[in-house]
């Protein structure tokens, strides 16, 4: 187990590399390509050619690509110096750079608003893991049923149903109308109570279009299971019910929902951009999208190797967790 831990932790640092390069020559290389200089997002396109080619050299845009990304990739470790005569700055590690529109750090911008996307992807995988699980199974055990019936109804509108649509309407419903839940303003350092109560319906949008998905997926493999030989065995055996569902039938149930999570949890850890655009929240997501339309390449660049390291890491904890689950795994 620590040999395959060991091989799956280099194989992560190797994609993140990959992933790393890539997106740094998307981001800076292809603008030149295109004949765009990224200089000019820094200090705009009416400034003097003096100050344009001081941030050029500044910024070490005028190096070569491979150069240029060696320089980011020892900032990320160590930090990094950016000079032009007189004119220095320290960016301590891990440095990705400064925004080119608020010329400041990237790094601590992305630990501000890590917060606010981690908040609402934790409690929405909550709701939406319990809730679609739980109606996954009941359908299962009572297919063809009314309940059946009506659950794979209502997931079947959570699936079709855009989160934009589902937000301004509980919005409209539970906040404005009704008055039962308040808007996510306050932070939880400042008034727990506030913002728990503020993130109630951005939880419960967000999970309303997962949970449907999972209790459909969970409907489909539970069936699936329960017409496996060793189901069979376990009730000719005299286990009972809640055994036999609970013991052996959602242990196989679990994997394929695992690598589901494994992959949709990494992916909101970049940012849920409908469901933090539709309530306001200042997270990952929010900002990439602002950080696009205002050309600020650093910090796309730092979003997106933050969204990407979320996935590798999520994907190799469902893997380890598949040996936690199914006893299978752990002896092939």
């Amino acid at each position: 187990m620590l040999a395959y831990l060991i091989r799956r932790i280099f194989a992560v640092l190797v994609m993140l590399l990959v992933i790393t390069l890539v997106t740094f020559g998307i981001f800076f290389l292809f603008p030149k390509l295109i004949g765009t200089d990224p200089a000019l997002y820094f200090v705009g396109k009416q400034s003097d050619p003096a100050a344009i080619e001081g941030i050029r050299q500044k910024m070490g845009l005028d190096d070569p690509i491979l150069v240029q990304f060696g320089k980011f990739v020892v900032g990320l470790v160590a930090g990094r110096t950016y000079a032009n005569g007189s004119d220095v700055t320290q960016c301590a590690a891990p440095c990705f750079g400064y925004s080119f529109k608020t010329e400041q750090e990237v790094w601590p911008l992305l630990l501000d608003w890590l917060p606010v996307t981690l908040s609402l992807a934790m409690g929405a995988v909550v709701l939406w893991v319990a809730g679609g699980v739980a109606t996954g199974v009941v359908s299962a055990l009572k297919r063809g049923s009314v309940l059946d019936r009506s659950a794979m109804g209502v997931a079947l509108a959570g699936v079709s149903l855009p989160i934009y649509f589902t937000g301004m309407l509980v919005i409209a419903l539970f906040s404005d109308q009704l008055g039962w839940f308040g808007r996510p303003e306050a932070t939880f350092a400042d008034d727990p109570a506030k913002w728990f109560n503020g993130m109630i319906l951005p939880w419960v949008s967000l999970a309303f279009l997962y949970a449907a998905m999972y209790a459909r997926l969970t409907r489909a493999t539970m069936l699936e299971v329960l017409n496996e030989d060793y189901i069979r065995t376990a009730r000719a055996k005299g286990l009972t019910e809640p055994v036999v569902i609970g013991k052996h039938a959602m242990r196989s149930t679990m994997t394929p929902i695992l690598t589901v999570l494994g992959l949709d949890l990494g992916a909101l850890m970049g940012g849920a951009v409908l469901t933090e655009y539709t309530f306001s929240l200042h997270g990952l997501g929010y900002s990439a999208v602002r950080a696009i339309s205002e050309h600020d390449l650093p910090v796309i660049l730092g979003i997106t190797l933050i969204s990407a390291f979320f996935v590798v890491a999520a994907n190799l904890i469902v893997d380890l967790l598949y040996a936690v689950i199914d006893p299978r795994v752990r002896l092939s």
